[in-house]
């Protein structure tokens, strides 16, 4: 469906044009996969871009099964259907956040330095990432951001699960997924070209963009 994520966010960019120009608008990707997407939106929409930080909470011994996830502010969204049904304890998912909130905290210094975070009250942000499987990163991110005071929150992504899209159209203010197959399977079939994007590319990107860590 897509060469990669450089022509995936330029196709997404096509359904995100009503808010080209705006000065009450900012694009947040989610690292390390949703910069490169969100790089070509915000090019193509002329409007600033910036990185807003999420992890994934894996599901002890199935990492890649998420069972929540934790976003900047503190935010930790947790799929409540998976816990109770895998039995995870209280302990096991503080566990898991006290290692991705590292994680969180050396990437914010990697990719941010000393740069504040954006201030996005008052503003539309466009929240991009490379797709939306179960939706609790998203999920995380779009929590987060509403304690900041944005006036709209906008969920951007090439591809994502239609029942996933659909729940966030209740979530955020709109939900633009630029492609919706069935069946889904997973984010990375829907692209020629998925490999891991580098903290190395991410802080490119963001020099590119003129916010690079500093």
């Amino acid at each position: 469906m897509f060469r990669d994520r450089t022509d995936a966010g330029r196709r997404l960019a096509a359904k995100l044009l009503h808010y080209a120009g705006r000065d009450d608008v900012v694009v947040l990707a989610l690292p390390r996969g949703g910069v490169p997407v969100g790089y070509e939106v915000a090019r193509a929409l002329d409007v600033p871009l910036d990185v807003f930080l999420v992890r994934k909470l894996g599901v002890p011994s199935h990492e890649e099964l998420a069972m929540g996830a934790i976003a900047s502010g503190g935010v930790r969204v947790l799929n409540e259907g998976v816990v109770r049904q895998l039995g995870i304890t209280a302990a096991q998912i503080d566990a898991a956040a006290a290692g991705e909130q590292q994680e969180l905290e050396r990437r914010d210094r990697e990719y941010r330095g000393d740069r504040p975070a954006p201030d996005v009250r008052g503003k539309t942000v466009i929240v991009v990432d490379d797709g939306l499987a179960t939706g609790s990163t998203m999920r995380a991110a779009v929590a987060a951001l509403r304690r900041l005071g944005p006036a709209r929150v906008v969920v951007a992504v090439p591809v994502g699960a239609a029942e996933t899209c659909a729940d966030f159209e209740g979530e955020a203010d709109e939900a633009v997924c630029a492609e919706e197959p069935d069946p889904f399977h997973a984010v990375g079939v829907w692209y020629d070209d998925f490999t891991q994007t580098t903290d190395a590319e991410v802080r490119a990107l963001l020099t590119r963009s003129g916010v690079a860590a500093g």
